[in-house]
Protein backbone atom coordinates (compact mmCIF):
# COMPACT_ATOMS: atom_id res chain seq x y z
CA UNK A 1 0.00 0.00 0.00
CA UNK A 2 1.09 3.53 -1.25
CA UNK A 3 0.97 6.04 1.88
CA UNK A 4 1.28 10.17 0.65
CA UNK A 5 0.77 13.21 2.61
CA UNK A 6 0.48 14.89 -1.30
CA UNK A 7 -2.76 14.26 -3.17
CA UNK A 8 -1.05 12.89 -5.66
CA UNK A 9 1.26 9.73 -6.08
CA UNK A 10 3.87 10.94 -8.39
CA UNK A 11 4.06 8.23 -11.80
CA UNK A 12 0.24 7.16 -10.67
CA UNK A 13 -3.15 7.74 -11.83
CA UNK A 14 -5.75 7.85 -9.17
CA UNK A 15 -8.95 6.03 -10.84
CA UNK A 16 -11.38 5.77 -7.30
CA UNK A 17 -11.26 8.17 -4.39
CA UNK A 18 -12.77 5.85 -2.09
CA UNK A 19 -13.55 8.27 1.34
CA UNK A 20 -11.62 9.25 4.54
CA UNK A 21 -9.66 6.65 5.99
CA UNK A 22 -8.46 7.25 10.01
CA UNK A 23 -6.91 5.20 13.03
CA UNK A 24 -6.78 6.67 16.25
CA UNK A 25 -4.29 5.04 18.91
CA UNK A 26 -4.35 6.17 22.48
CA UNK A 27 -1.31 5.91 24.69
CA UNK A 28 -0.25 6.15 28.53
CA UNK A 29 2.10 9.57 28.61
CA UNK A 30 3.98 7.77 31.42
CA UNK A 31 5.18 4.62 30.61
CA UNK A 32 7.37 3.03 32.86
CA UNK A 33 7.34 -0.33 31.81
CA UNK A 34 11.04 -1.77 30.75
CA UNK A 35 12.61 1.18 33.59
CA UNK A 36 14.11 0.03 37.05
CA UNK A 37 12.99 1.58 39.73
CA UNK A 38 16.22 3.90 39.86
CA UNK A 39 15.59 4.82 36.01
CA UNK A 40 12.40 6.15 36.38
CA UNK A 41 13.74 9.02 38.31
CA UNK A 42 16.06 9.97 35.79
CA UNK A 43 14.66 12.17 33.09
CA UNK A 44 16.70 11.00 30.08
CA UNK A 45 15.56 7.20 30.67
CA UNK A 46 12.16 8.57 30.81
CA UNK A 47 12.43 10.55 28.10
CA UNK A 48 13.80 7.45 25.91
CA UNK A 49 11.60 5.58 27.12
CA UNK A 50 8.58 7.86 26.46
CA UNK A 51 9.81 8.37 22.81
CA UNK A 52 10.05 4.84 22.08
CA UNK A 53 6.49 4.39 23.46
CA UNK A 54 5.23 7.12 21.23
CA UNK A 55 7.09 5.95 18.08
CA UNK A 56 5.58 2.17 18.73
CA UNK A 57 2.08 3.64 19.01
CA UNK A 58 2.76 6.18 15.74
CA UNK A 59 3.54 2.67 14.02
CA UNK A 60 0.75 0.87 15.51
CA UNK A 61 -1.64 4.20 13.83
CA UNK A 62 -0.23 3.27 10.52
CA UNK A 63 -1.02 -0.14 10.53
CA UNK A 64 -4.40 -0.03 11.65
CA UNK A 65 -4.61 2.95 8.65
CA UNK A 66 -3.71 0.37 6.20
CA UNK A 67 -6.17 -2.39 7.35
CA UNK A 68 -9.12 0.38 7.13
CA UNK A 69 -7.74 1.16 3.95
CA UNK A 70 -7.80 -2.31 2.75
CA UNK A 71 -11.21 -2.60 3.91
CA UNK A 72 -12.23 -0.24 1.99
CA UNK A 73 -10.49 -1.87 -0.86
CA UNK A 74 -7.93 0.75 -1.61
CA UNK A 75 -4.20 0.41 -2.51
CA UNK A 76 -2.81 3.63 -1.86
CA UNK A 77 -3.69 6.70 1.03
CA UNK A 78 -3.31 9.98 -0.57
CA UNK A 79 -3.37 13.94 1.97
CA UNK A 80 -2.20 11.68 4.74
CA UNK A 81 -2.39 13.63 8.02
CA UNK A 82 -1.12 13.27 11.96
CA UNK A 83 -2.53 14.74 14.97
CA UNK A 84 -0.86 13.97 18.02
CA UNK A 85 -2.50 15.50 21.55
CA UNK A 86 -1.90 15.32 24.90
CA UNK A 87 -4.18 14.78 27.76
CA UNK A 88 -2.37 15.66 30.89
CA UNK A 89 -5.07 15.42 33.05
CA UNK A 90 -5.56 11.67 32.62
CA UNK A 91 -2.28 11.11 30.96
CA UNK A 92 -2.71 9.84 27.49
CA UNK A 93 -1.55 10.97 24.37
CA UNK A 94 -3.87 10.77 21.29
CA UNK A 95 -2.57 10.05 17.71
CA UNK A 96 -4.59 10.10 14.98
CA UNK A 97 -3.52 9.54 11.61
CA UNK A 98 -6.11 10.16 8.83
CA UNK A 99 -6.48 10.44 4.62
CA UNK A 100 -8.30 9.60 1.72
CA UNK A 101 -8.21 5.91 0.73
CA UNK A 102 -8.18 5.71 -3.18
CA UNK A 103 -7.55 2.88 -5.93
CA UNK A 104 -4.76 3.61 -8.44
CA UNK A 105 -4.94 2.47 -12.05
Amino acid sequence: MILSTTDTIQGKEIHTYLGLVSATIYTSSFKTKGLSFKDQFNSEKTYENYEKGLEAAKEEAFIRLRENAKAMQANAIVGISMDVETMGQVNLTTISVMGTAVALK
